[in-house]
């Protein structure tokens, strides 16, 4: 039997006599877009952060593909970390490099590649996710808030990750740039049949992205299901997140 791409057991988190997490867990099988949701201050970038390997848990066990995050030397968990990519909230571009630059850092990390072979894979990236040659040469200040996201997506692609973690991907964008990205996501976790967890608040994201959801709630992993799954469950957070005429409204158009 495959093991989970992510497993994570009885995991408690405390930064000073606050506990944001206790006996959390959470699994996420190949193949699964999960959509991580909860108020503000209920600890998903926190959550994201230690799945990443950012942030240790104060208790609790962390396993990426089967193996431990933590532990096994720093040439054992770098290779695991390559396995995955991630998109921060605001794209997190280095605003020295430009859009070449920022895309091509990790292959230039890693050490195995030469610049004709870096410069290949930077420009397939850039195609990808449906940018212009002409845009590699653009500074992350000359960027429209859809093109840093979508920067941010190729170089979260450059080592052909296995799981990708997004961060309020669509947080900032206008409504029509928000539904191009997520149907560029769509088409590229169909294409390279990636796993995927998203941190959002946004139903429109969430429900186009045809997601199964995790509810983030008295700091721990309170539902995992699909949308008409989480909506049976009554809670006070799931009935104002879910169940407001809003809510109805975006779910409606999808």
């Amino acid at each position: 039997m495959t093991a989970p791409v992510i497993d994570i057991r009885d995991l408690s988190t405390r930064f000073g006599e606050v506990w944001i997490h206790r006996h959390l867990n959470l699994q996420v099988e190949q193949g699964d877009v999960v959509a991580l949701v909860g108020g503000s201050g209920s600890g998903k970038t926190t959550l994201l952060r230690q799945i990443i390997g950012l942030l240790h848990p104060t208790l609790g066990d962390i396993r990426l593909f089967g193996e431990p995050l933590f532990g096994g030397g720093v040439h054992r968990e770098q290779a695991l970390r390559r396995r995955f990519g991630v998109l921060f909230q605001h794209g997190a571009l280095f605003s020295a490099f430009n859009v070449f630059d920022n895309v091509a850092f990790p292959l230039r990390e890693l050490g195995c590649f030469d610049e004709a072979m870096i410069h290949d894979l930077v420009m397939l990236k850039l195609s990808m996710v449906e940018l212009l040659p002409r845009h590699a040469r653009l500074m992350p200040a000359e960027l429209s808030g859809g093109m840093v996201k979508r920067v941010a997506l190729a170089r979260a692609l450059a080592l052909e990750p296995e799981l990708l973690l997004l961060d309020e991907p669509t947080a900032g964008l206008d409504p029509d740039r928000s539904d191009s990205f997520v149907r560029l996501v769509r088409q590229l976790d169909k294409e390279l049949g990636l796993t995927v967890v998203l941190v959002t608040h946004d139903l429109d994201t969430l429900a186009a992205l045809e997601s199964r959801v995790a509810v983030l709630a008295e700091q721990h992993i309170l539902a995992l299901g699909s949308i008409e799954e989480i909506m049976a469950v009554d809670h006070p957070f799931i009935r104002n997140f879910f169940l407001s005429d809003r809510s109805r409204r975006a779910l409606e158009t999808h």
